[in-house]
């Protein structure tokens, strides 16, 4: 893989960093444990847009500067502007523009749990397809115990784990160990500290092996055929199947099978 592309959008209290077809993205903020005010909301939301638009991006990693934590959830100096702007009335449907709150990504995701992952880091962190966490890293939802409800993460934790497994996060707000979160499911792996963006990143070289194309359709299909019938699932899955072997890189998968070489994926 070539090419390199490094840029925190609008400043850098988050960066975008693009090696090959790895992207990372990093919360920037390690003064702050990487909390979520206002600036790295901008900035956070600019990334992760940008991953998706960005072609030549295949696999993302999403991570904390720093050791200590990934993301203390949001900042409560700046609590409106943690949150960000949702467009539209209470009554309307407001555009999706972070991914804790659901904008659609499709290409596979990992989460690199560098230490305490609270509030809007661990709503990050179980919307990514992977977990890999430092062995001392911590997970919670606190807000219950200061009044608020949490709200993102009670939709998705209990699709991913047990139901008393992610009450237990989100009704006591107390926090868990990297064991624990591995042992209810919530984290896929736990490495030592000074070998997670190895780890990570060795995932990630493994996922780019897949056609980039095919891999988004699968996961989109996984995705969304969860809230389907059998009948209306299987005719998404074929719609999709039908679109993307049209595609270049299901040509190129034929002939490389054939050729007995290793594919060239285009990402076309």
């Amino acid at each position: 893989m070539t090419g390199s592309d490094r840029e925190g959008p609008h400043g850098e209290a988050a960066t975008y960093e693009r090696k090959g077809h790895v992207a990372t993205i990093t919360y920037n903020r390690p003064e702050a444990l990487n909390a979520v005010n206002s600036d790295l909301r901008r900035d956070l939301n600019a990334a992760w847009q940008r991953f998706v638009a960005d072609e030549d991006a295949w696999v993302g990693i999403v991570t904390g500067a720093g050791d200590t934590a990934f993301c203390a959830g949001a900042d409560l100096k700046d609590r409106g502007g943690s949150v960000g702007e949702f467009p539209g009335t209470f009554w309307e449907m407001p555009t999706v523009n972070s991914f804790e709150s659901g904008l659609e990504v499709f290409k596979p995701t990992i989460a690199a749990v560098n230490g305490h992952c609270i509030g809007y880091g661990l709503t990050a962190v179980v919307a990514c397809d992977f977990v890999i966490a430092a062995d001392h890293a911590t997970f919670s939802w606190p807000e219950v115990t200061i009044g608020i409800p949490t709200i993102v993460g009670a939709i998705r934790l209990p699709r991913k784990v047990a139901w008393a497994d992610a009450m237990e996060l989100l009704l006591t707000g107390e926090p868990i160990d990297a064991e624990r979160a591995k042992e209810i499911g919530l984290a896929w792996k736990v490495v030592p500290g000074d070998q997670l963006m190895e780890e990570a990143l060795a995932l990630a070289e493994r996922l780019c092996r897949a056609a980039p194309l095919a891999a988004r359709a699968t996961k989109e299909v996984a995705t969304r055929t969860a809230a389907m019938s059998w009948t209306e699932a299987v005719r998404f899955g074929e719609t999709m199947r039908r679109v993307a072997g049209t595609t270049d890189d299901a040509a190129e998968g034929g002939r490389a099978w054939a050729e007995k070489r290793p594919p060239d994926w285009q990402g076309s």
